[in-house]
């Protein structure tokens, strides 16, 4: 979700400055206290005089964010949905790779009806591929090819494993001639990371 700031948060009786974080499902705090804030809990949100005021049924929290207090509150209103962030677009081509979780395939097929599933079709906008080892990432040349010039891999894994993080990820893509634009929270227990043909190699592809 992307967004983050340094303010002050009341919540009951409790005042401390520290770091205020929205991500996809929880609004967070780190400061003298802590917060975690699922997204689908809020009630109420409100931006009034600078202030982002949130209530859930676990008490109410006062962010001093500002200017910014609206922006944040129309992201918690109107949160992004996880095809909007991957950048899945209407009737695009997508492939997919691996075992994904039924629910992201069946917004998928929502989303367009140009979708492969185990191998890529030629001039794909986006390929999605899971992976949970190092030596899975020997596929990326292959997927490379099917994509438009263009378009864009999504690596994806479990989060919290020594055997396969994000630096491994971004440590394959120049040798498969790609590079790495973008990381997100796939789900709760999902980490991607999409990587692109670089564009001064765009037109060289294949």
């Amino acid at each position: 979700m992307g967004l983050e700031a340094t303010c002050q948060v009341r919540s009951g009786r409790a005042v401390s400055e520290g770091e205020a974080r929205l991500e996809e499902a929880h609004l967070l705090f780190r400061g003298e206290f802590r917060l975690k804030i699922p997204l689908a809990d809020i009630r109420a949100v409100e931006a009034r005089n600078g202030d982002l005021r949130v209530s859930w049924p676990e008490g109410e929290a006062v962010f001093a964010l500002g200017r910014a207090a609206q922006k944040w509150a129309l992201r918690v209103r109107y949160p992004r949905s996880l095809l909007d962030k991957l950048g899945v677009k209407a009737g695009a081509r997508v492939a997919v790779v691996g075992s994904f979780p039924d629910g992201f395939l069946r917004d998928l097929a929502g989303r367009t009806d140009d979708v492969a599933t185990g191998r890529p079709r030629k001039d794909s906008d986006l390929v999605f591929a899971a992976m949970a080892d190092r030596k899975d990432l020997a596929r990326l040349p292959t997927l490379r090819r099917a994509l438009k010039p263009e378009g864009g891999i999504w690596v994806v894994w479990p989060k919290g494993q020594k055997a396969f993080r994000e630096d491994d990820v971004r440590a394959a893509g120049p040798g498969a001639g790609l590079v790495d634009v973008k990381v997100v929270s796939f789900s709760d227990t999902l980490s991607g990371l999409k990587m692109v043909i670089p564009v001064a190699h765009r037109k060289k592809k294949g």
